[in-house]
């Protein structure tokens, strides 16, 4: 359930912001391959506003091990970034992760660097007060 409240929490955030929902999920299909995250929080959305298109993948970090749930949001990142590129290479793919997780994990040395490299672009949002806080790109 707490995978669902952080889900919505992002979709609200970004609607308040602007952004009209165009897809949740967003489907890719490519290269035989067909993505599609649909595990309560963790889904991509779809989104636009004016011109800019960008999909949002939704992490909690709510599981036992921060550094688990982080090697598992890279290799989505990295998957569906290619498969982005090959089929709405105009859309921007997001990392959306909550405040606590961003402050008490994301700025570890390791971890900052692994973004930097893989030039993962983040969303940081508050899962209570329904709020995107800040884009990293």
């Amino acid at each position: 359930m707490a995978k669902d409240v952080f889900h919505y929490a992002v979709r609200r955030g970004l609607e308040t912001e602007g952004w009209l929902i165009t897809d949740d999920p967003l489907r890719i299909k490519t290269g035989g391959a067909e993505m599609e995250i649909d595990l309560g929080a963790e889904r991509i959305i779809a989104a636009e506003r004016g011109e800019a298109k960008i999909a949002v993948e939704i992490k909690s970090f709510i599981g036992t091990s921060n550094i688990s749930d982080f090697h598992t949001a890279v290799g989505q990142f990295l998957n569906y970034q290619v498969a982005l590129e090959q089929r709405e290479p105009e859309r921007i793919l997001y990392l959306a992760v909550p405040i606590g997780v961003y402050e008490k994990f994301f700025l570890l040395p390791f971890v900052q660097t692994v973004i930097k490299r893989f030039q993962i672009t983040l969303i940081i949002y508050d899962p209570f007060k329904e709020v995107i806080l800040e884009w990293i790109n």
